[in-house]
């Protein structure tokens, strides 16, 4: 399995600086959002990665809380193929904010605006939306349309059980990987119970997303996950994903290739 590193640490006008350090560290892949694809346009976007000898995993749409954002994300599908990426991530709506009938119609359009570009969509799990736990994985996997695929997330699926036991439970619908880690905090149960619950209380929100960190600095044992994804047949790519470390994203970027290689692969 290859590996990547995404470009959320940088902001949407440092894209040339963030290809230039995920290329220096060696990495096989990147990925990147649409706001940034839109920016720096897709032609630039591959021929940068192609110059760092890059190839661009994945591109993460907008959050789906709105129909104008749906629409955004459904135009922004050939965009991602322009830019040579074939995996186009869905960032599900909070939960709470809109109804299970109008998520469902929003998931049949975007499937079909991808089938159309010639892209995968995969379905981003994600803590305090409308698809986090495992039993809510399944049943939006299986209420959206065949070319639906699941982005497996470490961090955001360990609150709901075993990481390991994830992968074996979705092996067939894996389609893409993020890897990072998470150091829960004091009371962490409390915080994930409350935002499952629709409870957005800052002090929720904040301690859920800070407990997420640098690959073997929290309590996932990613050499594990790594041998149940080749047990489930998985031969894509994996792409790290730290994204609450923004001073010197170089160095995250370097520490977290070399755990990877020395530690996991």
């Amino acid at each position: 399995m290859s590996v990547g590193y995404s470009t959320i640490m940088y902001d949407i006008d440092e894209m040339d600086r963030a290809i230039s350090d995920v290329g220096a560290c060696r990495y096989d892949g990147i990925e990147f959002s649409l706001p940034e694809i839109r920016e720096a346009g897709p032609d630039e976007i591959r021929d940068r990665c192609a110059r760092h000898d890059l190839e661009p995993y994945c591109v993460m749409g907008e959050w789906l809380e709105s129909d104008e954002q749906v629409e955004r994300v459904a135009a922004g599908a050939s965009l991602v193929a322009d830019a040579g990426v074939t995996r186009y991530g869905l960032l599900p709506p909070r939960r709470g904010l809109v109804g299970e009938t109008t998520f469902e119609d929003w998931l049949n359009d975007l499937c079909a605006a991808c089938d159309d570009a010639g892209v995968t969509p995969l379905l981003h799990h994600h803590g305090a939306t409308l698809v986090e736990r495992p039993s809510e994985i399944r049943t939006w996997l299986d209420a959206g349309p065949p070319n639906l695929r699941l982005l497996f997330d470490t961090a955001h699926y360990y609150p709901y059980g075993d990481v390991r036991d994830g992968v074996d439970r979705f092996a067939d619908d894996i389609g893409y990987v993020h890897f990072k880690d998470v150091r829960p905090p004091h009371g962490f149960e409390d915080h994930v119970e409350a935002l499952t619950a629709a409870n957005f209380n800052l002090d929720h929100v904040i301690n859920y997303f800070r407990s997420f960190t640098d690959l073997g600095d929290g309590e996932i044992e990613f050499g594990d996950v790594r041998d149940r994804l080749r047990t489930a047949g998985y031969d894509g790519p994996i792409t790290v994903e730290v994204e609450n470390r923004h001073r010197k994203p170089l160095v995250h970027a370097k520490e977290n290739y070399d755990y990877y290689h020395e530690r996991v692969r």
